[in-house]
């Protein structure tokens, strides 16, 4: 029953993500315009986000979107997300190779399109002869809100490490990269977060300049709290593992490991968010609630995992029945989850998580 209930969830999801939204529609206003900085008193050089609240939202598979990024930027969520997959040096984005397409690319569908969008957020006029600084986010209504990239490497991981580095390059020429300098964390625009294969090894290699954070694994970061000690002598045994290891495309929070995780190993110098599958992590809440078991692990999650500066995200969030996804997005944020995971941009940002009859329904 719980089988069909997930498959029905997934399903849901991938179709309404096919149908437009008021931010899809909205979506075009995101596209630079000849007249955008004319004399009209209705607008301004930056007006393109005027109205835009941001909200702690993740746009799940947002290269699925009928306008990718734009809407998401449109509906005020903090991240997004690109699958990314190498091959003779660039990068096409999609979610299966089956799907991929020259034109669908990293630098096409985000690097050059958040170099505009920040290029006409950071203008240079007579007001103001140089640039800002720190230079100004996405959002008027917040310039100092960093937009989250989520970057998941489908290909293995070193040599796709080197390939976003290097697709990055515009990005971090002007100063728009978060960054860790050796001693502390810049917060610029973007930040750039790499999950799937990325290689935790090769993040923390640079210990002077680092612009890629780790998503790490949220289910084992260790609580060093004494009454969790033997959930961490457990936790240390599970994650033990040979340095030399070739397995290079484990999936999220695997790869490049250390032998042994101890409760300094994920931070925010090397790591900005902390993840898990939902499902796999916490599981369906059954009948449509929360054990005190789920709740429990939750608040642990939420604890460990700000107690190292790292931000929390589930993944695999149940999307339907909507009634039962609008109370799991409710609990989350009121127990700190930082950032929802989220398909239905409208539904999330709206804020409106009430429970209703009808919402039993896709």
């Amino acid at each position: 029953m719980l089988g069909i209930i997930q498959f029905i969830s997934i399903s849901c999801g991938i179709v309404l993500s096919f149908f437009p939204d008021e931010y899809d529609r909205a979506a075009h206003n995101w596209l630079p315009s000849v007249d955008s900085a004319s004399a009209d008193t209705k607008h301004w050089p930056t007006d393109v986000s005027r109205d835009i609240i941001p909200v702690g939202c993740h746009s799940h598979n947002d290269y699925w979107r009928r306008v990718p990024l734009y809407s998401a930027l449109q509906a005020g969520c903090v991240g997004v997300e690109a699958d990314v997959w190498l091959f003779d040096d660039e990068l096409y984005v999609g979610h299966t190779t089956s799907s991929l397409t020259p034109r669908r690319t990293l630098r096409s569908m985000y690097v050059d399109p958040l170099v505009a969008i920040l290029e006409r957020q950071n203008p240079i006029t007579d007001f103001q002869p140089g640039a800002n600084s720190p230079a100004h986010g996405v959002f008027d209504t917040d310039p100092g809100q960093s937009l989250l990239l989520l970057i998941d490497f489908k290909t293995a991981g070193p040599e796709t490490w080197y390939a976003v580095s290097k697709h990055l390059g515009p990005l971090r020429d002007r100063g728009y990269l978060t960054h860790f300098n050796g001693e502390e964390l810049i917060q610029g625009p973007i930040t750039v977060i790499g999950t799937g294969n990325t290689p935790f090894n090769l993040v923390t290699a640079n210990t002077t300049y680092r612009d890629i954070f780790f998503d790490a694994p949220l289910d084992r970061l260790v609580d060093e709290d004494p009454d969790q000690s033997a959930y961490t002598q457990q936790n240390l045994e599970m994650v033990s593992r040979d340095t030399n290891t070739q397995s290079t495309n484990l999936g999220q929070g695997q790869s490049g490991m250390p032998a042994v995780i101890t409760a300094n190993t994920f931070n925010s110098t090397n790591s900005f968010y902390a993840s898990v599958s939902f499902q796999k992590a916490i599981g369906f809440p059954w009948p449509f609630h929360f054990t005190q078991h789920q709740m429990a692990l939750i608040r642990r999650h939420v604890r460990v995992a700000h107690r190292q500066g790292l931000k929390v995200r589930y993944w695999a969030l149940p999307s339907w029945p909507r009634s039962l996804r609008n109370h799991i997005w409710r609990v989350l944020a009121q127990e700190g989850v930082d950032v929802l995971n989220v398909d239905d941009l409208v539904g999330a940002t709206k804020g409106d998580w009430n429970t209703e009859v009808f919402d039993w329904w896709p």
